[in-house]
C-alpha cells in the first residue's frame, strides 16, 4: 500500500490574531500534525528557541538560501524576511505527516502554486479594538510597532477571500476545537462547514 502523502495546512492572519498559538496548540493536540519551522532574518526574542520557533540567519545567509532555491516560499514581513525550507517540508509530507504553516498571505499563495493537498485557514480577530488590545499587551511591542501592525491589519484582512476557510479567533480553546474538527473532516475527504463570517468582516472593514 502506498504511503498517504500529508496535507499542507496553512494558517494566516494579521499579527496578534493568535495564529502562532493555535498552530502550536494543534501540533500538541494531534501527533500527525507537525509545525513547519520558518527561517528568518528577524532578531531572536528572549523566549524563542533556535529550531523550535524559527531558524535565525543573517541577511547574507538568507540570500545564499534563496540563490540555491532552498525555499518553498519566502517573503518580507515587517521589514524582515521569512522562508520555508523546501526539503524539510517535502520529507515530512512524504512520511504521511500533515504540516502546519504559520505564514502570511504572500507565502500562502506561493505554497498553493507549488504543492498539492493544500488547505488554508485565515484567522480573524473578533474586532479591531480587540486586536489593538492584544498587540498593546505584548511586552516586546513598542507603540510604534503596534501602530504599524494595526495599519497593516486592514490590508491583510482584505485577503481573506484567497483562503479556503476564514475563522474568528475569539476563544482559543473553541477555535482550536473547530479547526481540528475541520482537519479531521478534510482527512476523510469531507468538506467542513464553518459559520459565515461576512457580517463580521463588514464590521471590521
Amino acid at each position: 500500500m502506498n504511503q498517504r502523502r500529508g496535507h499542507c495546512f496553512i494558517f494566516s492572519a494579521p499579527s496578534g490574531c493568535g495564529k502562532s498559538t493555535i498552530v502550536k496548540a494543534l501540533s500538541e493536540l494531534d501527533s500527525r500534525l507537525v509545525t513547519s519551522v520558518s527561517t528568518t532574518t528577524r532578531p531572536k526574542r528572549s523566549y524563542e528557541v533556535e529550531g523550535q520557533h524559527y531558524f535565525f540567519v543573517s541577511d547574507e545567509q538568507f540570500d545564499e538560501l534563496v540563490a540555491n532555491d532552498q525555499f518553498l516560499e519566502y517573503a518580507t514581513v515587517f521589514k524582515h524576511r521569512y522562508g520555508t525550507r523546501r526539503e524539510v517540508v517535502t520529507k515530512r509530507l512524504e512520511t504521511g505527516l500533515d504540516v502546519l504553516f504559520d505564514i502570511d498571505w504572500q507565502g500562502a499563495r506561493k505554497i498553493k502554486q507549488q504543492e498539492t493537498n493544500v488547505v488554508s485557514f485565515f484567522l480573524i480577530p473578533p474586532s479591531l479594538e480587540e486586536l489593538n488590545r492584544r498587540l498593546t499587551s505584548r511586552s516586546q511591542e513598542s507603540s510604534t510597532s503596534v501602530d504599524y501592525r494595526m495599519s497593516r491589519a486592514l490590508d491583510e484582512l482584505s485577503h481573506f477571500d484567497e483562503f479556503d476557510y476564514a475563522i474568528v479567533n475569539d476563544a482559543l480553546a473553541a477555535t482550536c476545537s473547530l479547526i481540528h474538527a475541520c482537519i479531521e473532516q478534510i482527512r476523510r475527504s469531507i468538506r467542513p462547514s464553518v459559520p459565515p463570517i461576512d457580517s463580521i468582516l463588514k464590521k471590521l472593514l
